[in-house]
């Protein structure tokens, strides 16, 4: 039988959990995920634990910071004045802001904290830092 590799499109179904097993995301419900393996449109700890898999095969994974969001970096932590925002927006722990840097490129940062005159923005992905568990079912290779 056929087994996914390197440079063949397939498509997936996935849950993904921490470790205490709640669920951060999962395709159920959705139709399946479709990326090319080695293209790094998605993770790489699902494009390696997907290599070898044969169609209708199930398999679980962790994947490491390294080989999902990255590790959490304290260095994209940053505090802002609340002069700097705007006056429509008033910001709220958890709230997302999208900024624009001084190259035109664009970042999400989330609201950590909000003190009387400074405001910390996390630009850190939300599970960067994290050991991720996947269970992933390779529906088809194209």
């Amino acid at each position: 039988m056929t087994q996914a590799k390197s440079g063949d499109t397939v498509k997936i179904h996935y849950t993904g959990k921490f470790d205490d097993g709640s669920v951060f995301d999962s395709s159920e419900g959705r139709d399946p995920l479709e990326f090319e393996i080695g293209s790094g449109n998605i993770i790489t700890g699902v494009e390696e634990a997907v290599v070898g898999m044969q169609p209708e095969e199930t398999k679980e994974a962790t994947i490491p910071p390294e080989k999902g969001y990255g590790e959490y970096r304290d260095d994209m932590v940053i505090e802002v004045e609340k002069t700097q925002f705007p006056e429509h927006i008033d910001p709220e722990p958890g709230q997302q802001l999208e900024l624009q840097q001084p190259d035109g490129q664009k970042v999400t940062v989330t609201v950590t904290n909000v003190g009387e005159e400074k405001v910390t923005l996390d630009a850190n992905h939300p599970l960067a830092g994290k050991d991720l568990k996947f269970e992933i079912t390779l529906q088809e290779i194209l």
